[in-house]
């Protein structure tokens, strides 16, 4: 990203942001409540598109990267009674492509990225009716089902429990080392940020800092970005 601009129609959230999101990285987006961290994932997606700068997506292996997404809530009307299994079976429909029959092997693959996610006993399942934790591991198996180079979570472990919240940051973490797999994950828990990921993107005050942990989670940097003294 280089000078972006991010925001809805003429409202700009965030501006001259140059940053980069290098491959194999496990990277952490921080920010207040309301400091564009939203907003900023949904522009890296393609989701909204920037309202100014230059944004690249450089190819990986001669194709474009494709991006795996968790929001941070997903609410399906129980009127619709799709079982956790559908719900990731949702991830393969882009390369399936409109109007064409899901393949068995696509399928197996849907199962396989929940056994990945610990959700394979919960896939028969109305997804409506998952607690918070287990709805987050069908949203996991969901992008894992792109197949994707990038997987970039909104808040995963917002209003779940301590538990629920550590095996699913367990697992992010294993999907980085096995895998290798690019996590951007947007949170508000320094602790969680300090103790998983190895680089963070930090919004604070309308600028876009970008550093180590080491570096942006120091203890001399923090006590500078808040204007105080950490006893």
């Amino acid at each position: 990203m280089d000078n972006v601009a991010v925001g809805y129609e003429r409202h700009v959230v965030l501006q001259n942001i140059n940053l980069s999101l290098t491959r194999s990285s496990f990277i952490g987006l921080l920010g207040a409540n309301g400091s564009g961290k939203s907003t900023l994932l949904k522009t890296i997606l393609g989701i909204i598109p920037p309202l100014g700068g230059r944004m690249e997506i450089l190819p990986l292996d001669g194709r474009r990267p494709v991006f795996g997404y968790v929001p941070q809530r997903e609410v399906l009307d129980p009127i619709f009674l799709l079982s956790s299994f559908e719900v990731v079976l949702m991830g393969v429909c882009g390369a399936v492509g409109p109007g064409r029959r899901i393949r068995s092997s696509e399928k197996d693959w849907a199962h396989e990225c929940l056994r990945e996610a610990s959700a394979d006993d919960i896939s028969r399942k109305r997804f409506s009716q998952l607690s918070g934790g287990q709805k987050q591991r069908v949203l996991i198996a969901r992008a894992l089902a792109t197949r994707p180079d990038f997987l970039l979570l909104d808040e995963p472990t917002a209003g779940i429990d301590t538990a629920a919240a550590q095996a699913i940051l367990e697992l992010l973490q294993r999907l980085h080392q096995q895998r290798g797999l690019t996590i951007l994950m947007v949170s508000h828990d320094l602790p969680t940020v300090r103790k998983h990921v190895q680089q963070v993107i930090w919004l604070h005050q309308g600028k876009v800092l970008q550093g180590s942990v080491d570096e942006l989670l120091s203890r001399d940097k923090l006590e500078e970005l808040f204007n105080l003294e950490l006893s």
